[in-house]
């Protein structure tokens, strides 16, 4: 088998010019699920399954997988918003500093100023009953030492980065006067008010139609290369990472089965999971037409995976050994693939 390593073991390095911002390391998050005629305590489901990821300073690195994955547990496991039926273990180094090990006044400190999330839902960013340039600059003058005068003033601005006509009458609107995409935009700004080093976009485009997607994805990049934060974007759709990643993650029961850089996953993905998704994207001519293909079956429920690879049901290219046994990680043409394939 080479190189290969236990699932979960394998970490890609960063180019050598590239300062490692974020390290996570063996991380597991599960929920206790209560259920009627279930034993006291109830049921313990993994969502992340002892994940391993880095993320350069400045770079952009894509988590790409159906739902029900893990994506969204990730995203919420960095800024530990995850809800109080999770537990959350393994290491998350941020800038040198251990996060699951942090009080809350210190992630406070954290949150909104050097880690920013952005929902899929502008809504869950935004109040209703508040101005939405009156919440930028809430955010700045919580972390920021500056006058209500200032705060005005660089959420003006902020409104301005994100490409909204007419700052000043977008400051004194309710989020309910806006539309979707004005909405992200405010989000966006309200995010990236304070500078942070690292922002997590969780499918932050999906809400949206296909030419506001290409909108919201070019102001990010822009956003990206003017500021200099790191963003781990998350999303089901290989599109969206297309043109924006320089890396790409690719997530399935709650584990990464394929990371390499974003021209290696696209122009010859290896797992063939990453290879079915793809496809979907493509699409294949049939008769003068494109049609889409679907991936067969379902993700597997996380409460009763299969014994082998958790891809195996689904897979076009399954083999014997994929039925009893999990694959184990290793590194191929310089990137991380799950896949018997392979060893």
């Amino acid at each position: 088998m080479g190189n290969s390593q236990p699932v979960g073991f394998v970490r890609l390095p960063l180019p050598q010019d590239q300062p490692v911002l974020l390290r996570i390391g063996g991380l597991r998050v599960s929920y206790a699920i209560e259920r009627r005629g279930a034993p006291r305590g109830g049921q313990i489901v993994e969502a992340v399954r002892g994940l391993n990821l880095n993320l350069g300073r400045g770079q952009v690195l894509g988590i790409l997988g159906e739902s029900g994955c893990g994506k969204s547990s990730l995203a919420q496991s960095l800024v530990r918003m995850l809800p109080e039926n999770a537990r959350c273990e393994g290491a998350i180094v941020f800038d040198g500093v251990e996060l699951l090990g942090l009080g809350e006044s210190r992630l406070n400190e954290i949150r909104g100023k050097e880690i920013a999330l952005i929902h899929q839902t502008p809504g869950l960013s935004l109040n209703p009953v508040l101005r939405v340039g009156e919440q930028i600059s809430q955010v700045i003058r919580t972390h920021l030492p500056v006058s209500s005068g200032e705060a005005k003033e660089r959420a003006l601005a902020m409104l301005n980065e994100v490409q909204l006509p007419d700052a000043a009458r977008i400051y004194d609107r309710y989020p309910h006067q806006l539309s979707g995409g004005q909405q992200q935009r405010v989000a966006i700004a309200q995010a990236l008010a304070c500078r942070p080093k690292l922002v997590v976009a969780d499918e932050p485009t999906a809400a949206l139609d296909a030419t506001l997607q290409l909108e919201i994805l070019q102001l990010l990049q822009d956003l990206n290369g003017k500021f200099g934060s790191a963003i781990l974007l998350i999303t089901h759709d290989p599109a969206v990472l297309a043109a924006v990643a320089d890396r790409v993650a690719v997530m399935y029961a709650g584990r990464v089965v394929e990371e390499g850089s974003t021209r290696q996953i696209f122009s010859s993905p290896l797992h063939p999971y990453t290879r079915a998704l793809l496809r979907l994207m493509q699409g294949e001519k049939v008769h003068g037409r494109r049609a889409f293909e679907v991936i067969s079956g379902t993700p597997p429920d996380p409460s009763n995976l299969p014994p082998g690879c958790e891809f195996e049901p689904r897979c076009r290219e399954r083999m014997e050994i994929c039925r009893g046994c999990a694959p184990a990680a290793t590194t191929r043409e310089g990137r991380l693939v799950t896949c018997f394939e392979y060893e």
